[in-house]
């Protein structure tokens, strides 16, 4: 058992790493690529524009930049007097079809849910496609009927875009990057460092089914049952949670590369406070234990796609989760822990054992290209 008692301050050390070149891990969401964000990319970039955070008023705030510990899932810009969310993110899934969705699905539900995971209100979204010479036209426009329809039902408009052509072998036939815009609400305060002690942790359905949908279709396994993938758009979900209670809604997050372990890790060390959790209370499904079981994997570092982890003020908890189980997307949220003033920045979990144990961010990929 964990000895927690002098753990205040500390936390796992993650050096530099010494690559010469990109590898793998460096894309898989856990310490690698914060170490590439952090000591590469961050460091370039200074010299230019920063976004500026989102202060919970309608004047527009100081220009000033979340530090390294505390970047979120999207930029917060004041325009004009508005406060408008800014993400980009590419997706490279392999294959590009999978159970319960598609690279389609996946580019807007993704972008889609880093707009949702700051408070905003999505407004358009901009798609940009690299194609491999030799795709099939057939392939390509499956994958953007299936955009067009995601972005429909989530009420976004597909606003703008640009198309690549490059040659056979060099692009796995389809890679989507997707960008998008959101209005922030007056009085909408959701960032990472907000978390503080008190705060009760929600997970708002079962975790690690996009990670196994893909990997079982991939790789022609089969599990005792049917896995499909839990892409969703959940802006709907945190507008609902919003509507409950806009103060207490501190900091949301959707657990895609890394899992949840990695989404509770990048909050706790954003906010400087810890987290505890019970692991029997996390929403694993039957066939993703299994599978898990069976690869030698922890289910805790298994990708979601359509789901998000919040922290929220202990008074409003019931209010919350009440909200979250009233909409489709939640309707099996629950709490699984809370965030302490005990050892800042660790993530640690109560086991079925009655031990506990320090949950840390994964050191690369685990599960290659699953979004």
């Amino acid at each position: 058992m964990t000895d927690l008692a002098d753990m205040t301050g500390w936390a796992c050390p993650a050096p530099l790493r010494d690559y010469a070149r990109v590898v793998l891990g460096h894309g898989g969401g856990g310490v690698l690529t914060s170490e590439l964000i952090e000591h590469l990319f961050l460091p370039a970039f200074a010299g230019g524009g920063t976004p500026v955070d989102a202060a919970p008023t309608d004047t527009a705030p100081t220009d000033t930049a979340l530090p390294a510990g505390a970047l979120a899932d999207a930029a917060v810009l004041a325009v004009g007097g508005l406060r408008l969310a800014f993400t980009t993110d590419s997706y490279v899934v392999r294959p590009l079809f999978f159970p319960g969705g598609s690279i389609g699905e996946l580019a807007v539900h993704g972008t889609v849910n880093d707009l949702a995971c700051r408070g905003a209100v999505p407004l358009a979204l901009s798609a940009g496609f690299i194609l491999e010479e030799g795709l099939e036209l057939a392939v390509l426009g499956r994958v953007a009927q299936a955009m067009g329809r995601a972005a429909a039902a989530a009420g976004v408009r597909l606003a703008t875009g640009d198309t690549k052509v490059v040659e056979r072998g060099l692009a796995d036939g389809l890679y989507v990057n997707t960008s998008g815009i959101g209005l922030v609400p007056p009085g909408v305060d959701v960032r990472p460092d907000r978390a503080v002690p008190g705060d009760r942790i929600i997970v708002s359905g079962p975790i690690g089914e996009h990670g196994i949908a893909v990997l079982s279709v991939r790789e022609g396994l089969e599990f005792g049952g049917d896995v499909r993938s839990d892409t969703a758009a959940l802006h709907g979900l945190v507008a609902a949670m919003l509507a409950a209670t806009v103060p207490g809604v501190h900091a949301l997050r959707d657990p895609t590369r890394g899992g949840l372990a990695t989404a509770l890790c990048e909050i706790a060390a954003a906010a400087g406070a810890g987290v505890e959790f019970t692991e029997s209370t996390v929403p694993v499904p039957p066939v993703v234990e299994a599978a898990c079981g069976f690869l030698g994997l922890d289910p805790l570092h298994v990708a979601c796609e359509g789901r998000l982890v919040a922290f929220v003020a202990e008074a409003d908890t019931d209010a919350v989760l009440a909200a979250m189980r009233a909409h489709p997307a939640g309707r099996d949220a629950v709490m699984i822990g809370s965030v302490t003033a005990e050892h800042p920045g660790v993530v640690v979990a109560r086991t079925a054992f009655g031990g506990t144990r320090i949950v840390d961010r994964p050191l690369g990929e685990q599960l290659p290209r699953i979004c």
